[in-house]
């Protein structure tokens, strides 16, 4: 995990005045190292032994907070499942049909689609969102095993 990562998070945190609580550290903790875009109900779990008092409740509310600080994005990829990135930069996923995997990845050519876009249109882009599908090394060599 990015030491310097956390400690930037936690100010930012404190400069938009959010109090910072062992959970909130702890669930700031837990997204910055994990590579592998955590539901809530996921961070939960990991984190449900060294907080017993801890609800999911308390851990979506503290992920609304990160999110409205600018520290995480929500995903929404059809699963019902909010998924968390701590990875706010522009960057995209691609998500494996099987288990549901998301992996980061960034093509810079992209950002032309969005100059392009804007000067074909006259909008001014706020964003956008790529989402490339398919299966990962480990779902094929699984499917590989079963046949």
């Amino acid at each position: 995990m990015s030491e310097v990562a956390l400690k930037d998070a936690l100010v930012t945190l404190k400069e938009s005045g959010v109090r910072i609580t062992p959970q909130r550290h702890a669930i700031l903790e837990f997204i910055i190292s994990s590579e592998t875009h955590p539901t809530a109900d996921e961070i939960y779990k990991a984190l449900e032994s060294d907080f017993p008092n801890m609800s999911v409740a308390t851990v979506y509310n503290n992920l609304r907070v990160f999110r409205n600080a600018g520290l995480v994005k929500e995903l929404t990829y059809g699963d019902a499942s909010s998924r968390f990135d701590f990875v706010t930069h522009d960057h995209y996923h691609i998500i494996c049909n099987e288990c549901g995997k998301i992996v980061d990845f960034h093509h810079p050519g992209l950002e032309e689609v969005e100059h392009l876009a804007s000067h074909v249109t006259g909008f001014e882009v706020t964003s956008h969102r790529l989402e490339v599908y398919g299966i990962c090394p480990e779902c094929t060599a699984q499917s590989a095993k079963a046949k």
